[in-house]
Order: structure tokens, then sequence, then C-alpha cells
């Protein structure tokens, strides 16, 4: 049976994952990382706030806050007869079909990347929330990639530790968080 299949709602904190189908790689070459990135600001930062991510060769992890529906709504007027659930699916689902289909291509494979469906889990407290970043920041470390999760160079909190200026997160309201 399918887990974590439930829409993702407006206001709401979401831990995102998902890994390559059978375990598979996601990431072949830096370029990779780059366009999901890319992929990240023009799918979906339209309809979430980012507050951590990490990209592994062959998963990912979000953490994200799910717009007002006032905010979906004002991105997608000709939607307004859809529930606003759907479209955050939709919009997800365009991201990674957009990011499989480039894979495809340049890697002349066919098929499914991804695992279906993409998991999620609703933070629903500050603590659920301060420990899910935390967790996502140091999956490199779980994973035996390095030692201190701060080297890690496809994760946000290389970025922001290193001060580099990304418009997909919500530095902010990371700090904010994080303070509190």
């Amino acid at each position: 049976m399918k887990k974590n299949i439930y829409p993702l709602e407006a206001e709401c904190f979401y831990h995102i994952f998902n890994r390559g189908i059978n375990s598979q790689r996601l990431f072949f070459d830096d370029r990779n990382y780059h366009y999901f990135i890319k992929l990240m600001k023009s799918k979906i930062s339209c309809i979430v706030d980012i507050y951590a991510y990490c990209l592994l060769k062959n998963h990912f992890h979000f953490l994200v806050k799910i717009k007002s529906e006032q905010e979906i709504r004002r991105m997608f007027p000709q939607k307004d007869t859809i529930e606003v659930s759907k479209i955050i699916s939709q919009q997800f689902s365009n991201m990674f079909n957009s990011y499989t289909q480039a894979i495809n291509k340049h890697y002349g494979r066919t098929g499914k990347l991804f695992e279906l469906p993409f998991r999620r889990k609703l933070i629903s407290t500050h603590e659920q929330l301060i420990n899910t970043i935390h967790y996502i920041h140091n999956n490199p470390v779980k994973h035996g990639i390095t030692m201190n999760p701060e080297n890690y160079c496809h994760s946000s909190l290389f970025t922001i530790k290193n001060g580099i200026d990304d418009p997909l997160l919500s530095l902010e309201a990371i700090k904010a968080l994080l303070e509190n």
C-alpha cells in the first residue's frame, strides 16, 4: 500500500523526500544537482518557502512551508476552479517530471527516475521542525559522505554557512526559527 499520499495543505510545513527508483542514482554529476535546484526555483518556489534541502546521489530531502491559498491562487489565476492541494501536487509533479525527462534525454535512458509517490511528513511542532532541519543537514554525515555537514556543497547548510546569496531559501525565516 502506498504511504504518505495525503494532500499537501496550504500554510503547513512538510518534510518532502524521495529516492531514485530501486534506490538508483538521481544525480550523476554536478550539473544534475544544479539543474534540480534550478527546477526547484522555477517549479515549486512559487508554492512553497524552502527552509532546508539536501541532495544526495540517490535521494533528496526538503523542508518546505506551503504558501497560503491566496498566494498560490495569485500565482495561478487561470486555475481558480481547481483545489489548491491539486495545484500544489501538480507543481511538484511538474518539477519531478521535468527533471526525469532531462536526465533521460541526456543519459539516453527511459522510464521512471523517482519512486512514486514522493514522500511527505507533516511537521506539526516547533521541536519537530528544528529536528527536521538538523536531520536534513546531517544526511551527508549519516551516509558517510563527509564528517562535517557544512562541507557538503549540495545542501542548504553549505549555502547558509558560506553566506551564499540564494533566493531559493527563506533565510530570514530560517534564522527566526532557529533563534526561537
